[in-house]
């Protein structure tokens, strides 16, 4: 039987929860970095062992971790631990140093005047799916950066920033890359989000879009993710506003769509229905690969739910958890 492995980032750490393809009992470890913010870890498809981290900490900086056992050990790639020791007890080291190529420029800022890039930390952090050296980063000020050395060192792909980046202007969390997709049928295809720039395309076929808000309560919200088997099939987390990021009338609900976004179904089974008020961020929504397909996402109220039959029913893994930024999930032979 397959087995599940979920990761999980939060305000204060990795966790590790993994459990055989029944889904209903979870062994929970972490945390990993104890007290780093953990925007993201993800694992590599092509090797499922290797798993990148993004942490980071207001004081001391941003630091690219990576395990080959599956998140038992960790280290800054391709050292040990004591090669990357500051003085001050702190990793440092190549796997940290993200330089914007070139004549670095200047963007857009809040009150529209024109501030230069400035890297802060990476958002997101994506694997190839055929190398497992190989892996793309999102960062604040957005840009995106490469690695083919398993993390050792980041080269960032420039010609992202040269569309137009002097005119991108940050939303309120900032100016941050914060989502990739890689085109598993063309690894020269890369998608990518950026609040508040919009979203590119590394080719110029052309794209087109339109709106499948449908009946939804509200048209805002972060997470959105697809079935593993059922391409229509498309499951959301609605939150008030822009301005009220909690869930309408304190319901905790995920809506499904099985018609493409075009009809909504509002999913409550196991979860709270009343006096709610947690989100649910961009990064913090995983589907497994498993017949019927697991849902998982993660809460700024430290909560982490499961469904193992698409959606039907919920059931918390674990709670009590600092906030929830990212969630990801391995579908484990």
């Amino acid at each position: 039987m397959s087995s599940i492995r979920v990761l999980v980032g939060t305000r204060k750490g990795a966790f590790t929860l993994t459990s055989d393809g029944s889904r209903k009992r979870w062994r929970i470890d972490g945390p990993h970095f104890a007290g780093w913010e953990v925007y993201h870890l993800k694992g590599s498809p092509a090797e499922p062992d290797r798993l990148y981290a993004s942490q980071t900490s207001g004081w001391f900086g941003q630091v690219i971790q990576r395990s080959d056992d599956g998140g038992r050990t960790w280290n800054p790639p391709g050292t040990r631990s004591e090669d990357l020791m500051g003085a001050d007890g702190m990793p440092k080291g190549e796997s940290n140093m993200f330089r914007y190529e070139g004549e670095v420029g200047t963007h857009r800022f809040f009150d529209g005047s024109q501030r230069p890039w400035e890297f802060r930390r990476v958002w997101h952090v994506e694997p190839s799916h055929t190398d497992p050296d190989v892996a793309y980063a999102g960062v604040e000020d957005a840009a995106i950066f490469r690695t083919g050395d398993g993390g050792r060192t980041w080269k960032e792909l420039p010609g992202l920033r040269q569309a137009k980046g002097h005119l991108w202007q940050p939303g309120a969390g900032g100016m941050c890359l914060h989502t990739i997709l890689l085109d598993p049928r063309d690894p020269r295809r890369i998608f990518v989000a950026i609040s508040a720039a919009g979203a590119f395309r590394s080719d110029d076929a052309g794209n087109g879009w339109s709106e499948v808000s449908g009946d939804l309560p509200t048209d805002f919200g972060f997470p959105i993710d697809i079935h593993a088997h059922e391409p229509d099939t498309i499951y959301v987390v609605p939150i008030t506003s822009d301005s009220l990021h909690y869930p309408p009338d304190g319901k905790l609900r995920v809506y499904r769509s099985r018609t493409g976004g075009h009809e909504w179904e509002p999913l409550t089974r196991g979860l709270p229905q009343r006096n709610c008020y947690v989100n649910v961020l961009r990064d913090a929504m995983a589907v497994d690969h498993l017949d019927p397909c697991g849902v998982y996402f993660g809460t700024t109220g430290g909560q982490v739910y499961c469904s193992p039959d698409g959606g039907d029913s919920w059931k918390p893994v674990v709670r009590d958890l600092p906030a929830v930024l990212s969630v990801e999930v391995q579908t484990l032979p």
